[in-house]
C-alpha cells in the first residue's frame, strides 16, 4: 500500500513544501507517543520539513533558542500570527493529526438531504444511481453550464469538505459511473493537497445495467488507474468492488487476484442494512461474509464497510481471517440501517475505525460527530457509560485507519507525513479546556467545526479557517447549480429500481 517515501511528489505541492514549518499549541495530542513522551502534552509543538515530521513536543527554553532563529531568518514558516516577543505564538489549541477517513464516496457531494427517510435500497437507486445518472447522461451540458466537468465540480466540493472537517487523508470508493472519472478525482486531490485512496468500483450483476462490468472491463480500469497515478504519491488505486451482492464470485475472485499479485488492499460494502442482507442470504443461501468467505475473498488485507448486519458465525469468520470493518455511524442511523456489534467485534480484536460514509448518506463528512455518535450510542444501548471513551475515539479516526491504509500517518511522530489540525479552543462549547479535559472537549463539546488549522503533507491547507487551495465561492456555486438541477430533472425522470432486494419488488 504504501508508496516509497522517494517517489516524485504531485506538483501542486512542490512549492508548497519548499519550507520547514513549525506550529505550537496549547495542548498536543500525539495518538501514539514514543516511549517516555505523555499522551497529552500541554504548550507542545511539531516542527516539519518536506512533508514529514522531524520533531515533536513540549516547547521550552532550549526548543525556542533553537527555533526562533530560524523562524526570524525567515528558514521556518510559523502556523498562526507572531505576536511581539513570541516568534512562535502559542495558538490556543488542540494540536492532533489530522483525521483519516477510511470509507467515504466523494460523488455524493451534490446529493446532501436527497431521498431522506427512505431505507439503503430505495436511497442508493434515487439517489446515487439517479444522480450518477444523470450527470453522465447530461455531461455535456451541464459542463457547459457549469464551466467544467461536473464530476470535476463534485469532487472538489467532497475534497473542500474534507479540509474543513479536518481530513487530511481519505479512502475514496468510487461507484457507479464516479468509477470512470479517475482523472477528476485525482486532480481535485492534487488542487486540495489532501492525500486519497482511491477503491475502484466494479458491478457485474444486481444493479443499475447501465454501470455493469465485465471482469476484463473492472481489471482494465485499474490497470490504467494505478498507471495514471504511479507519479503521485498522493494518491492510491485499490480494488473496491461495490456491494457483495452486486458483484459476481468470479468478479471478486479476479479483483481480490488483483490485489494479491500487488500487495494492495481490496475494499467492499457489506451487510450494511437488515432488508438486502436477508435479501441476499434468501437468493444465494448465504451470509454476504460466508459469501466471502467461500470465494477466499476475506482476509487479513479486505476492508469491509459497514457490516451491521453480523452473525456469530461472521464474526468468527472476520477475526479469524483478520479483515478490517470500517464503522459508519452516521449513515448508518439516518438510514435506519442499524449499528454494527461494536463490543463483539473489539472483544474479538476485530481492527474497526471509524468514518463518516459519503456526504449524500451522511449529510456531512464530521469525524467528531461521527465518533461521538458511535460512542454515544454504545454507552446508552448497553447502558455502560465506560464503553468507548475519548481515547479510543481518536484512534479510531486517526491511528488505526491510517495503519490499515498502511500509512505512517495518523500520529505526531518524527517521520511520519506532516498531517495534522488545531482545533480552537476560544469557543464558549469549548471553554473551560485544561490539559486533563481537552481530549474529552475534542469529543463530547466540540461540533466539529472549531478546526482552524489544517496541515496536509506539510503545506497548510486552511489557515485560520480559510481553505487556501480551493476557491470557496466558485467551489460552493457549482456544486448549487448542480443540485439544483438535478433536483428538476428529478421531477420528471422515470424511477430506478435495481439496487439488490429492489428488484424483485413489483413497481408501484
Amino acid at each position: 500500500m504504501k508508496k516509497p517515501k522517494g517517489s516524485p511528489p504531485s506538483k501542486s505541492t512542490d512549492s508548497a513544501k519548499s519550507k520547514r514549518i513549525v506550529a505550537r499549541a496549547r495542548f498536543v495530542l500525539p495518538v501514539e507517543p514514543e516511549a517516555g513522551t505523555p499522551a497529552r502534552i500541554e504548550d507542545g509543538y511539531i516542527l516539519s520539513e518536506n512533508g514529514a515530521i522531524i520533531e515533536t513536543g513540549a516547547w521550552n527554553d532550549s526548543v525556542a533558542a533553537r527555533i526562533n532563529p530560524l523562524v526570524n531568518s525567515n528558514e521556518i514558516q510559523v502556523l498562526g500570527v507572531p505576536t511581539p516577543g513570541e516568534c512562535v505564538p502559542l495558538l490556543p489549541g488542540i494540536l492532533l493529526p489530522g483525521f483519516v477517513k477510511a470509507h467515504g464516496h466523494d460523488h455524493e457531494s451534490a446529493i446532501v438531504g436527497v431521498a431522506r427517510d427512505e431505507p439503503l435500497a430505495d436511497w442508493l437507486d434515487h439517489a446515487v444511481s439517479a444522480f450518477s445518472g444523470f450527470v453522465h447522461e447530461g455531461a455535456a451540458d451541464l459542463e457547459q453550464t457549469l464551466g467544467q466537468s461536473p464530476w470535476r465540480a463534485s469532487f472538489r466540493k467532497a475534497r473542500l469538505d474534507d479540509l474543513v472537517y479536518g481530513i487530511t487523508t481519505a479512502l475514496v470508493h468510487l461507484c457507479n459511473y464516479s468509477k470512470y472519472h479517475l482523472d477528476e478525482i485525482a486532480d481535485a486531490n492534487a488542487a486540495a493537497g489532501t492525500r486519497i485512496v482511491v477503491a475502484m468500483g466494479s458491478q457485474d450483476r444486481n444493479y443499475d445495467p447501465r454501470v455493469l462490468d465485465s471482469v476484463d472491463q473492472a481489471l482494465r480500469r485499474l490497470d490504467k488507474g494505478v498507471e495514471r497515478c504511479a507519479s503521485d504519491r498522493r494518491v492510491t488505486v485499490i480494488p473496491g468492488p461495490d456491494q457483495f451482492f452486486s458483484n459476481s464470485p468470479e468478479m471478486l475472485v479476479a479483483l481480490k487476484k488483483w490485489a494479491a499479485a500487488r500487495g494492495t488492499l481490496i475494499h467492499i460494502h457489506s451487510s450494511e442494512e437488515p432488508r438486502t442482507t436477508e435479501w441476499f442470504r434468501r437468493t444465494y443461501g448465504q451470509s454476504p461474509v460466508e459469501y466471502g468467505a467461500s470465494i477466499d475473498f476475506v482476509d487479513a488485507r479486505t476492508m469491509l464497510a459497514h457490516q451491521v448486519v453480523s452473525t456469530e458465525r461472521d464474526l468468527d469468520i472476520i477475526s479469524r481471517s483478520g479483515a478490517m470493518v470500517v464503522h459508519n455511524p452516521l449513515a448508518n442511523t439516518i438510514l435506519g440501517s442499524g449499528m454494527p456489534p461494536l463490543l463483539e467485534m473489539i472483544e474479538r480484536k476485530i481492527p474497526l475505525a471509524i468514518s463518516t460514509d459519503g456526504p449524500g448518506s451522511a449529510d456531512n463528512q464530521n469525524m467528531i460527530a461521527a465518533a461521538r455518535l458511535a460512542s454515544q450510542y454504545q454507552k446508552a444501548f448497553h447502558r455502560d457509560a465506560s464503553l468507548l471513551p475519548a481515547e479510543s475515539l481518536l484512534a479510531m479516526i486517526t491511528r488505526i485507519p491510517a495503519r490499515m491504509l498502511g500509512l505512517d500517518a495518523g500520529a505526531l511522530k518524527p517521520g511520519f507525513d506532516a498531517d495534522y489540525i488545531v482545533v480552537d479552543t476560544r469557543g464558549a462549547n469549548m471553554t473551560p479546556t485544561r490539559l486533563d479535559n481537552c481530549l474529552e472537549n475534542l469529543f463530547w463539546a466540540a461540533n466539529g467545526s472549531e478546526i482552524r488549522y489544517v496541515v496536509a503533507d506539510g503545506a497548510v491547507v486552511v489557515d485560520d479557517y480559510r481553505p487556501t487551495t480551493l476557491p470557496v465561492d466558485e467551489t460552493l456555486r457549482a456544486i448549487q447549480e448542480l443540485s439544483e438541477g438535478f433536483h428538476q430533472w428529478r421531477l420528471t425522470a422515470p424511477e430506478i429500481r435495481a439496487a439488490g432486494a429492489r428488484q424483485e419488488e413489483p413497481e408501484s
